[in-house]
C-alpha cells in the first residue's frame, strides 16, 4: 500500500493521523481508496474529474504533471500539496 502523506488542514478527516496507508495504482485509485476510509477527503481533493486548482500531488518525490493518472507502486509515497500563492 501506498503511503500518503496528509496535508495538515486535512488531518481532521483522518483522526489526526499525518500518515495513511491507502492502496492504489493510480493517484485516483489512491484518492477512492482514501475517501472510502476518510469520508470527506475526496471532496478536499478533487474537482469534478481532476485535482483542484490549488493541489499539487507529489509521487515519490516527484511532482507530477500529469495528476490523478500518475501510477502508484505498492510502496510509493503520496504528498498532496497546498498551492502556495503569493510573490509579486
Amino acid at each position: 500500500m501506498a503511503t500518503v502523506f496528509v496535508p495538515p488542514l486535512m488531518q481532521k478527516l483522518t483522526d489526526d493521523q499525518a500518515t495513511v496507508d491507502v492502496p492504489g495504482k493510480t493517484v485516483r485509485e489512491v484518492i477512492k481508496n482514501l475517501e472510502a476510509a476518510y469520508p470527506g477527503t475526496q471532496a478536499r481533493l478533487v474537482d469534478g474529474f481532476k485535482l483542484k486548482p490549488n493541489i499539487t500531488v507529489a509521487v515519490n518525490g516527484e511532482v507530477t504533471p500529469i495528476g490523478m493518472l500518475q501510477k502508484v507502486g505498492e510502496n510509493s509515497e503520496v504528498h498532496f500539496l497546498p498551492a502556495i500563492g503569493g510573490g509579486c
